[in-house]
């Protein structure tokens, strides 16, 4: 039989591992591995708990990382069930994690088991990447447990990213890229004055709307082969006057621009920087950069995934770089990374759920992937 991941799922889900807090769930996956074989590594940076876990053939096959996070976002109020009481009901796991992603952890643990007993991961390296500070600032997680692999030559040849991936169907999408989100806030600076006397002022108001209307006027590009359009969205402007009679003395303005691979966060910095230059001489800015753009292009990793999907779900597998940004835009300056994982329609919300039969149908589809990619 199969092994089942809902155990594991559960057992995870009630570990109260909200960022950056662990609560067990790194002893849960050690509880879980090294029975199988896995020598497994915590590293700890800061407050986070991480795991790295290895398998070796003592072959000369491909190595396949699987990379994870079992720290959650914030419960909030108003749940069916408890969030961290891993109920089932009606066929169906509630728990905060259930979809986003400690389901998709336990899954492949499950589909790694079952690969260990049919003699699937003799024919290469499975190993596991967990984090703990993927829903944070994501600065003592994947990135910290990379330099540590990279040092201690355990570079894989290709990594899987469990994200809920699928948009209604499990299997429906593989992102093989994200773009690139890049964040500023200016502080644009005039002369106050009495609004009867404009000619003693100078307006920062005026100066900050031609600087983010000469932004925002224009589309940034038209999108590529695999990236839409990139966006450019104002989220603040504050000036904090407290009377109509005053042309204050500063002015502020927040935005995000999330980028295809047209671009770098260098090339948008500098080109905003230029506009204010001409048309806010007098400014301060800042800029942050969470990730760049990637993309890992159509080849044997990603045919394989596309395979191991049709062989179990039936779906083409649409190749997709939507959303957000993942630990994946780290990953890639080491190898080929993809992104493959349940329906996420109900992650980070209240009630956060899975039904228990998709839960298993998703480590079906990770064995098929392991049987793939370790040929």
């Amino acid at each position: 039989m199969a092994t089942d991941p809902l155990p594991i799922a559960r057992d995870l889900i009630r570990c109260a591992s909200v960022t950056p807090a662990d609560n067990g769930a790194i002893a849960v996956l050690e509880g879980a591995l090294a029975p199988l074989g896995f020598a497994c590594t915590r590293l700890r940076f800061g407050e986070v708990e991480n795991l790295f876990a290895i398998r070796r053939s003592g072959g000369n096959g491909p190595h396949l990382c699987f990379a994870g996070h079992t720290d959650v976002v914030p419960p909030g109020e108003g749940w069916r069930h408890a969030p961290f009481d891993a109920a089932v009901e009606g066929g169906v796991l509630y728990g905060r994690g259930a979809v986003d992603m400690k389901g998709g952890v336990a899954a492949f643990v499950a589909a790694a088991a079952d690969a260990v007993a049919e003699g699937t991961a003799d024919r290469g390296t499975l190993s596991f990447l967990i984090t703990g500070d993927e829903e944070g600032v994501a600065t003592d997680g994947t990135t910290r447990v990379l330099d540590w692999m990279e040092e201690n030559h355990l570079v894989p040849d290709m990594c899987l990213v469990g994200e809920p991936t699928s948009k209604e169907r499990l299997g429906d999408t593989i992102k093989i890229g994200r773009r690139g989100s890049l964040s500023a806030e200016f502080t644009v600076h005039g002369i106050q004055g009495h609004v009867a006397y404009p000619d003693r002022a100078d307006n920062p108001i005026h100066r900050l709307t031609r600087v983010l209307h000469r932004l925002t006027a224009e589309p940034l590009d038209a999108g590529t082969e695999w990236f839409q359009p990139s966006t450019l969205q104002v989220t603040t402007i504050d000036v904090g006057n407290p009377t109509n009679n005053i042309v204050p003395a500063r002015a502020f303005a927040r935005l995000n621009i999330r980028f295809n691979d047209t671009h770098s966060a260098a090339s948008l910095e500098a080109w905003i920087r230029g506009i204010l230059a001409q048309d806010a001489p007098e400014h301060e800015a800042s800029f942050s950069c969470s990730g760049e753009a990637f993309l890992t292009k159509p080849g044997p990793f990603v045919d394989a995934l596309r395979r191991a999907v049709r062989a179990e779900t039936g779906e083409d597998g649409t190749l997709d770089t939507g959303g957000g940004t993942s630990d994946a835009r780290f990953i890639t300056r080491l190898c080929p990374v993809a992104e493959l994982g349940a329906v996420g329609t109900t992650m980070h919300k209240v009630d956060e759920h899975t039904p228990v039969e998709e839960l298993r149908r998703l480590s079906a589809l990770y064995g098929a992937v392991i049987r793939e990619c370790l040929g």
